[in-house]
């Protein structure tokens, strides 16, 4: 368990790998013992999911910042734990109450704690991400799922992700921060970080800059999205290559439009 703030506290899932970093972060939004908001239950670990009901008490609603199995998996067992229903953005995942329909759309307040927690559509890594704006009298933080980590560039998840949908959703981020003067982000996978502009504006150059050296492979040549990962990736563990030729996928598809 670790605190970013007495009523935001983390509890690290383990399921660690090459594209969960350390494990699936989950998210306990509320003072101890609850009411809280829990986000991203993570896989179906008996474990972790029972120490997260533990550590949140009263479950007022669990949500997903996105479908991936490493974040929502685990989601039926701990409805069934807790009692508690699910808001996502993909209606596949919504667990109805009586106080709401399940769906998680843009500029939703999130009810239930003393915390201000509002939904933004930020689709991109995949069609249904959303990140939640977290503010209190004490600050604001940024919760990003997948589409911003603590550590490392996350993937456009073709056919799913879409780039185009990427960048315009890293614009509504820095939004946000300037906005809500937000101290750090909570990403789904990896430490917090405590830059949150400074890390956007970063994604921000790293895709673009992808994006020219794909432009670049297909003036040499390449026609494939396997060849251009070849060459634009070549410094990348080989391991995350299939990952890669998803957002290779992606650019392409975006160079197709624009």
């Amino acid at each position: 368990m670790s605190d970013v703030a007495p009523d935001i506290r983390l509890r690290l899932a383990p399921n660690p790998g090459p594209m969960t970093l350390e494990g699936t972060n989950t998210w306990i939004l509320g003072r101890p013992g609850g009411p809280s908001v829990v986000v991203d239950p993570g896989p179906p670990d008996e474990t972790h999911l029972r120490a997260v009901q533990a550590e949140a008490g009263e479950v007022v609603v669990t949500v997903l910042t996105h479908r991936h199995v490493d974040h929502s998996e685990g989601l039926p067992r701990f409805a069934e734990l807790t009692g508690a229903g699910a808001r996502a953005a993909d209606p596949a995942y919504v667990i109805p109450t009586g106080d709401h329909d399940g769906r998680l759309r843009d500029g939703d307040l999130i009810e239930g704690t003393d915390l201000t927690i509002r939904a933004l559509a930020t689709p991109g890594h995949t069609s249904d991400s959303t990140s939640l704006l977290v503010t209190s009298e004490r600050g604001a933080w940024l919760l990003t799922g997948d589409m911003v980590l603590g550590r490392g560039t996350t993937v456009i998840t073709h056919p799913d992700g879409d780039l185009g949908a990427y960048l315009d959703s890293l614009e509504v981020l820095l939004q946000a921060v300037r906005e809500h003067d937000v101290s750090a982000i909570l990403p789904g996978h990896g430490p917090v970080v405590s830059e949150p502009e400074r890390l956007l504006r970063f994604y921000r150059e790293h895709r673009l800059g992808r994006l020219e050296q794909v432009r670049e492979a297909l003036r040499l040549g390449d026609e494939t999205a396997a060849q251009i990962v070849t060459r634009v990736y070549a410094e990348v563990d080989r391991s995350l290559w299939p990952a890669a030729e998803q957002s290779v996928r992606a650019q392409l598809d975006y160079l197709r439009t624009h």
